[in-house]
């Protein structure tokens, strides 16, 4: 790798079809190189593919295969924003839709672990609104939300 930093995410298995499925649904994304093990250890064996180098929106990645020995969690997300309803559709609908799970406040799990936020941008400026009586209404708006609903956002920040 070129990158002086990575982000190293690690997989129980399963780093280079996570990686593919990325490049397939999020824009400047891409698979790099896929590096096998070269040699036996104690949870696989040599040939198998031990790290996947891959980018996510131009975020530089290293995808893992570390075995079962630590679990992702919420701690680290991968955060996307969208532009408009139908791109935060488009994503959300993608990670839920292949096997992954929906959270709260625009948080939804692909099926490898790995949290996200799908993010309209029109979520952001809502909820830094210089308004903060509109920032507030917009902020418990999307406490009720899983995936974002941008025109309620937009309602909320209105006061309708």
């Amino acid at each position: 790798m070129a990158n002086k930093a990575s982000n190293c995410i690690w997989y129980e298995s399963g780093a280079e079809d996570a990686a593919k499925f990325y490049a397939s649904v999020f824009p400047d994304s891409a698979v790099g190189a896929v590096h096998s093990v070269p040699g036996d250890f104690p949870a696989g064996e040599q040939g198998q593919v031990l790290t996947v180098e891959f980018t996510v929106c131009g975020i530089p990645c290293l995808g893992l295969n570390g075995g079962p020995h630590f679990k992702a969690s919420e701690a680290f997300s991968l955060m996307v924003f969208t532009d408009d309803q139908e791109e935060t559709d488009r994503y959300w609908d993608a990670i839920v839709g292949n096997g992954g799970q929906e959270s709260q406040c625009g948080w939804c799990k692909d099926k490898w672990g790995i949290s996200w936020q799908i993010t309209p941008r029109a979520l952001m400026a809502a909820t830094t609104h210089p308004d903060k009586a509109a920032a507030k209404r917009a902020f418990e708006a999307m406490m009720q939300m899983k995936k974002i609903d941008i025109a309620a956002i937009e309602a909320a920040v209105r006061g309708d």
